[in-house]
């Protein structure tokens, strides 16, 4: 079974979370809406803050916030900072010494590429906006 890591998953979450929030947040506020331990989210939060995906603030009212425009940084952007490239196959990104004569190649290639594109047309903006819709845009709710 093909599978992204969790960090990739995580920090998607992580980013929309921060684009539901307005404001900057905390990895224990972080930690407490997702679900996700603080260590963790710290180590997500270095490839993000690298990959110029989130900015950090410090002081009382510090924490991390969304570097851009959450409908311009891409779920394409967030792997490609948490994991490197998507790719199906190792062949793809790779030379093979089969390639030439590999009749399996071009399907793992137009696979990698339609996985690819969904990414980079998927934003961190329309999934935010769609979590709102459904009324998950800030972790858990609680009604009485």
């Amino acid at each position: 079974m093909l599978a992204l890591s969790t960090k990739g998953r995580y920090a998607t979450r992580i980013l929309v979370f921060m684009a539901n929030s307005g404001k900057a947040v905390s990895k224990p506020e972080i930690s407490s809406a997702e679900e996700i331990s603080t260590h963790y989210i710290e180590q997500i939060l270095i490839k993000l803050k690298t990959a110029g995906l989130v900015r950090s603030f410090r002081g009382p009212k510090g924490g991390f916030s969304l570097a851009r425009n959450a409908d311009s940084i891409t779920v394409s952007e967030v792997l490609a900072a948490t994991e490197g490239p998507v790719c199906l196959a190792p062949c793809i990104g790779d030379t093979c010494g089969r390639q030439l004569r590999c009749a399996t190649k071009l399907v793992w290639q137009k696979a990698t590429e339609a996985l690819n594109a969904a990414f980079s047309e998927t934003t961190i903006g329309k999934i935010a906006k769609n979590a709102a819709n459904i009324g998950i845009c800030a972790g858990w709710a609680y009604e009485i």
